[in-house]
């Protein structure tokens, strides 16, 4: 009997401990008000789900202790050990954490998966897994439609993106709301901040028009950094990598934390050095990183100082196709001190403040100074192209120099209920910058010269103000409509005499109105509808003044999508239509210092079909794939040839440097719990570098490529000194393809002197780095 006892004892204590139960709640913030799509994430068990609009979420688990993790943007994450012996149901309030500047960026320029807007999320976490010194375009390469390249092929030094075939010219960036575009060119400079990555907390990518921003109009994309967030906790780290081409980066962070439950500080230096994979084409960054934050209750101030000094070797001409064959590592320029030389410094000052339940405030300055100069040597030049300061067929040695102020002010207010988010915003820049060029050494120097005389000089001013008002309404429970409205004025004047020593004088106005409006559907909790249409008007830049354009160009952006949010499986589905007129496209050709020339093209489109998920198959293995399918299309292209002075239609053919296939996928796998293998994989299709569609030659085709690379991160948790030690190891391109991802096409067109008209075109190419590697440590305390 007393055996059947036992036995029946421990029969019904298996019996118990084999039982689920569930594990339930409600998350809401401090007015008890729900918060759909909070992640609720349960440690031991590494499994996460979302809450529904309701703010519920409901978990079946057996018996024990377990690790509860609530999260939700804007706020602070909560932790909590629950021991779960029956059914529990809890009520979960989140405290808002006005010390992140997430809630700014939020308000004014981010979207979510309630705003019929295309986007994708890069956070803090999956930035480190891959960040060894490689530039932030190199960091988003595996992201839906993205497209990644850098001059000296390793990814360092001058690095570039593509989004749906626009290239960085027409990619609105602003940092914590800040435009970073260079008010000029419109172009991102990435060199000019070296390690970047180590100093942002997350990024939010926009693709298309997106939602209305600071700066220059989006024609491809907006990109949105959010730089660190104030830490509760001091905190030291200390990261080194090292690895082909010898590249290598030293980092030191730090934080003291909260002091007096207000005050924190925090900063960065970094230095980033890469002899790069093309022959000489080194870069040496130097960055750093420093904020001062204040915080209460109801406010935050924050004041942040970023920049760098950047030296790099220049390798923008690349190669012809003999020269590729020859030794795809060359680099034709041979003077030692070809070398982009720049300094740029920014101030930010952000202060947001929470005036009620219902309303806040943001104001910010931000100031960026600029200076710098690239070095070139020249043989047997004309005199006139140096305004006369040499003899004819004398050599000499230049630099050309830039020297710019940047001005900003943003203003935004949030107003929030159940019913109704509403934002509005303006915003006002200024820009002044110098462009001149000196004569620093000559062969011959003509009479009365002296060294560093000006060959050229011309100022310019942009002044550009926008307003805008945009809200969310919840019509009902499943049904959201979003209207977004802005009025951008701009006016840019230059003059003086450009480095081609002509005459650059522009005086000219733009007024812009760019409606936005469009539709959230929620079919249940885990599937919405979006659709929306967005209006987007842009500027010449300046390069294209110069080249005769003066027309603004006009986007109409159509969005249809659906989002599907499951337990293990998150998918987000569109189609878009990008319809311009006046597109500004790439001819294909390059400046003589590498950036693209453009041309207007008349009527042309972008239709494309774009699907990234995130799949987890187990606790062990997910894998994220991404495919994008577009068709890039000139209604009707023309081009004047062989002498003639009528334009010869081409019809349709295909915008340059617009690929009609991208497709990426991770593939991850977790055998522990700090241990990650992640496999990386990129195709890219065939690309035309002309609008031609190699009706003249085939010299203007790029072949389509794909790549792979090999990610390994492992982590240990010390006892003493370190908080945590991580290593980190990434092989690129690990099957040693030899591509190409970027190039130039040109053709010519000249009287040989005889009454002989030669016409003819060339190409050139930037290789990229073969398999190579890099590896790294990182130590926190």
């Amino acid at each position: 009997m007393k055996k059947i006892s036992i036995f029946l004892f421990l029969f019904a204590s298996i019996l118990a401990n084999a039982q689920s139960f569930t594990l339930s709640g409600k998350v809401v913030d401090e007015n008890k008000k729900p918060l759909p799509e909070a992640s609720v994430f349960v440690k031991e068990i590494k499994k996460g789900t979302s809450t529904d609009v309701s703010g519920n979420f409901a978990f079946k688990l057996s018996k024990g202790t377990y690790t509860v993790e609530v999260s939700f943007l804007g706020y602070k994450t909560i932790s909590e050990k629950i021991t779960l012996s029956k059914d529990e149901n809890y009520l979960i309030q989140l405290k808002a954490e006005y010390a992140v500047l997430d809630e700014i960026l939020v308000s004014a320029i981010r979207v979510n998966a309630d705003i019929p807007v295309t986007f994708s999320n890069l956070s803090k976490k999956e930035i480190a897994k891959r960040n060894l010194g490689q530039d932030i375009p190199i960091l988003m390469n595996y992201l839906p439609n993205v497209v990644s390249s850098s001059d000296a092929g390793a990814g360092v030094g001058y690095t570039y993106m593509s989004v749906r075939g626009s290239n960085g010219e027409r990619i609105n960036v602003t940092v914590n709301g800040i435009p970073y575009n260079d008010a000029e060119s419109h172009g991102t400079f990435w060199v000019n901040l070296g390690d970047f990555a180590s100093s942002t907390q997350n990024l939010q990518l926009q693709r298309g028009v997106g939602t209305s921003t600071n700066g220059s109009g989006a024609f491809g994309a907006s990109l949105n950094i959010l730089t660190d967030a104030i830490s509760e906790d001091a905190f030291g780290e200390i990261s080194n990598s090292f690895g082909s081409f010898n590249t290598r980066k030293h980092t030191v962070k730090f934080g003291t934390g909260k002091l007096n439950n207000n005050i924190e500080i925090a900063g960065r230096l970094s230095n980033i050095y890469s002899d790069g994979y093309v022959d000489r084409a080194f870069a040496d960054l130097k960055s750093y990183y420093l904020q001062g934050s204040y915080t209460d209750e109801n406010t935050l101030i924050k004041a942040i100082t970023f920049g760098g000094k950047e030296r790099t070797y220049q390798s923008w001409e690349g190669l012809t196709e003999t020269q590729l064959k020859e030794n795809r590592r060359q680099n034709p320029y041979t003077y030692d001190n070809q070398v982009d030389n720049y300094n740029q410094n920014h101030y930010q000052l952000h202060w947001n403040e929470k005036l009620n339940n219902n309303w806040s405030t943001n104001v910010a300055l931000n100031y960026t100074k600029g200076a710098g100069y690239f070095e070139q040597f020249k043989d047997g030049e004309d005199a006139a192209d140096f305004n006369n300061l040499i003899v004819d067929g004398s050599d000499v040695i230049v630099r050309r120099w830039l020297d710019n102020h940047f001005y900003v002010f943003n203003f935004n207010t949030n107003y929030k209920t159940d019913k109704i988010n509403l934002i509005t915003g303006i915003s006002y820049s200024n820009y002044t910058g110098d462009h001149f060029g000196e004569v620093i050494w000559g062969s011959d120097l003509a009479p009365n010269t002296n060294i560093r005389d000006r060959y050229y000089f011309s100022d310019a001013t942009k002044n550009d103000f926008s307003l805008f008002a945009k809200a969310t309404f919840n019509l009902s429970e499943k049904l959201a409509m979003y209207a977004d409205l802005q009025g951008r004025f701009v006016g840019y004047k230059t003059e003086g005499i450009t480095n081609d020593i002509v005459p650059i004088d522009v005086d000219a106005n733009f007024n812009f109105f760019n409606p936005k409006f469009g539709f959230t559907y929620k079919i249940n909790s885990q599937n919405n509808l979006y659709t929306s249409f967005a209006a987007a008007n842009r500027e010449p830049n300046r390069n294209d003044f110069e080249n005769g354009v003066s027309t603004p160009e006009t986007l109409n952006d159509f969005e249809f999508g659906w989002r599907l949010k499951k337990e293990n499986v998150k998918l987000n589905t569109n189609i878009y239509y990008m319809d311009y007129k006046n597109q500004l496209v790439l001819t294909g050709a390059i400046d003589d210092v590498g950036a693209p020339v453009r041309a207007t093209s008349g009527s042309s489109y972008r239709l494309g079909l774009e699907i990234d998920a995130d799949i987890r198959l187990s606790d062990q293995f997910t894998i994220k794939p991404n495919a994008a399918f577009s068709s890039n299309k000139n209604r009707n292209f023309f081009i004047t040839r062989n002498g003639n002075q009528t334009p010869e239609s081409l019809g349709e053919t295909a915008i340059s440097f617009s690929p009609d296939i991208v497709i990426g996928n991770v593939f991850t796998y977790m055998p522990l719990e700090n241990l990650q293998f992640s496999f990386l994989s990129k195709y890219v299709g065939k690309q035309f570098m002309s609008n031609f569609s190699s009706a003249i030659s085939d010299n203007d085709v790029l072949d389509g490529f794909f790549t792979s690379d090999l990610n390994v991160v492992y982590e240990i948790k010390p006892t003493k000194i370190f908080k945590s030690v991580t290593f980190t190891a990434l092989v690129n391109n690990i099957f040693d393809a030899e591509y190409v991802d970027r190039g130039y096409y040109y053709t010519f067109n000249f009287d040989d002197g005889n009454g002989n008209t030669i016409t003819g075109d060339g190409a050139g190419y930037y290789p990229q780095a073969t398999r190579n590697f890099l590896v790294g440590v990182t130590l926190k305390f």
